[in-house]
């Protein structure tokens, strides 16, 4: 005969595993059921945490992969016409906020790590008889390829290559070749660990 304490670990257990699965169901088909207006793709296989928000006010679109993490705090902002791809099995961890009014390419099992975000638009700011908020944005589609991990508190604003990791606290405001580490503000690729006929040029001795 099994113990009452055995028995109430059993439950606890399926409550920790089936608890989220609920609740995360729940969002889903909440987040699917106010947004007919747009194009959302967001399969049963996908875990939504507590704080998955999204705003697509207009016509843009928004696909998930099967197999998809956002476990807490994640926010996705389309504007216009607006397009964001996540591939399958990526993960974000926490506080994450995508913005988006041209298109943003997430690759499979990508990885993000605390407080990054992931913008395809900077305020311009040049003309100083202008409040920024006047000056409009200047926009650049942004592909992260599969396999990337990007570490806590890092901004996102270009391009990032096949496998490659971007330190903590880092900016990306120019492109990452695959298989690089980057780190810094802005970031810069300090090592490259990929296959020696894909190393870079610029990064070659």
């Amino acid at each position: 005969m099994p113990t009452s304490s055995t028995v109430s670990r059993a439950l606890w257990r399926l409550r920790y595993r089936a608890a989220p699965e609920v609740a995360s169901e729940v969002r889903r088909r909440a987040v699917l059921a106010t947004h007919h207006h747009c194009r959302l793709e967001v399969p049963r296989q996908v875990r939504l945490g507590p704080r998955f928000r999204v705003d697509i006010p207009d016509d843009g679109t928004l696909i998930v992969g099967r197999g998809c993490e956002f476990r807490d705090g994640f926010t996705c902002e389309i504007s216009g016409s607006g397009r964001v791809a996540i591939g399958a099995g990526s993960i974000f961890t926490a506080s994450a906020l995508v913005q988006c009014s041209t298109s943003i390419e997430i690759g499979t099992r990508c990885v993000f790590g605390q407080a990054c975000f992931i913008g395809d638009g900077n305020h311009r700011f040049r003309d100083h008889t202008r409040h920024i908020l006047d000056q409009g944005y200047d926009y650049r589609p942004i592909v992260i390829e599969d396999g990337v991990m990007v570490l806590s508190k890092c901004t996102i604003v270009n391009s990032i290559g096949r496998g490659s990791i971007i330190g903590a606290n880092s900016v990306v405001v120019k492109p990452i070749p695959a298989y690089c580490l980057a780190v810094g503000a802005p970031a810069r690729v300090i090592h490259y660990f990929g296959p020696p006929e894909l190393r870079p040029a610029e990064l070659c001795d």
